[in-house]
């Protein structure tokens, strides 16, 4: 099967309380410096909109995102090591972005490593550009990594 119609076999749904097992074990075998799972689960509980992608019943990725006062923020968005490439992070991220609008956002932030190159590439394709920087915001080896903070339009 192709990569797109891998994708296409792919399900967006809300994430749920019980997700956060799985969800924990992506985000530690894609992060150096993984969250915890009591932050995902203040995200579930603060309201966050935390959406999971599904294939084949398992979760191949999930993003987490804020909004109000006309912004919306992605906090996280992870695909699973195996499953990268094959077109669900953009999936994710349009759908993210297509949430962020259904909330009255104008304008959709996020922070990246500038170490993280497939992101970036990610990005830049569906219309992010760098805004700002925030000094020694990750953790990293032998100390910390700056992040750029990157925007992105709505209207």
């Amino acid at each position: 099967m192709s990569a797109r119609a891998h994708d296409l076999a792919a399900r967006l749904r809300p994430m749920v309380r019980a997700d956060v097992p799985e969800v924990i074990a992506i985000e530690r075998a894609a992060y150096p410096f993984p969250w915890t799972e009591g932050i995902l689960y203040d995200c579930l509980r603060v309201g966050y909109q935390c959406w999971v992608l599904e294939r084949g019943g398992r979760i191949e990725g999930y993003g987490i995102m804020s909004h109000g006062a006309g912004e919306a923020h992605i906090l996280n968005l992870c695909i699973r090591p195996a499953a990268q490439r094959q077109g669900l992070g953009e999936r994710l991220l349009r759908h993210l972005m297509a949430e962020a609008r259904r909330h009255d956002a104008d304008t959709l932030l996020l922070e990246v490593r500038p170490s993280n190159e497939a992101a970036l590439r990610l990005y830049g394709k569906l219309g992010f550009s760098q805004v700002g920087q925030r000094p020694d915001y990750y953790p990293a080896e032998g100390g910390r990594e700056h992040a750029l903070i990157l925007a992105r339009a709505l209207v």
